[in-house]
């Protein structure tokens, strides 16, 4: 196996550790506690989890990919808001579901792809140096959420260590 390949395996094992504690934190809280916010900015978990799906379209797809899709157009279609809570209205199942196969289309991106190739899109104004790039910023990105969850879930109904940690 060469460096890249240990390299790729490593940090798509990290990814995916990252990705399933999100699923492990949020698995069995009750559709009210998604839709609750525990903090004074007022992001809810299906917010956040929501968010985690945009970013790995957006990452992997657009950024990545070179994907230019405009939803503007979609019915309900909000545009992002870095300064936004992150909530949704959609059920949980549907969220998660969204999450699941948004991380799948991820990993098939991330198949077809060196660690050193550089990304045929661009993230706002910046261009993105390669998908090593992309692929760390997603641990870090998914990393943190998972970390918020964790403290949501203990608020909401005191569950503890759901994450992979």
């Amino acid at each position: 196996m060469t460096e890249e390949n240990d390299e790729r395996e490593s940090l798509f094992q990290f990814l995916e550790f990252q990705r399933a504690s999100v699923r492990s934190i949020v698995e069995g809280l009750s559709e009210e506690a998604w839709h609750t916010s525990v903090v004074p900015s007022g992001w809810t978990p299906a917010g956040f989890v929501e968010h985690l799906a945009g970013a790995e379209y957006h990452w992997f797809q657009e950024v990545i990919e070179g994907t230019k899709v405009d939803f503007s157009s979609e019915e309900g279609f909000v545009p992002y808001d870095r300064y936004a809570a992150f909530v949704s209205d959609l059920p949980s199942s549907e969220i998660l579901r969204n999450y699941v196969e948004e991380c799948a289309r991820s990993n098939a991106v991330f198949a077809q792809t060196t660690m050193s190739t550089k990304p045929l899109g661009w993230h706002g104004d910046e261009e993105v140096p390669s998908v090593r790039w992309v692929v760390l910023h997603m641990i870090e990105e998914t990393a943190t959420h998972s970390g918020h969850l964790e403290i949501a879930r203990e608020l909401l109904d005191g569950q503890i260590r759901l994450g992979n940690r």
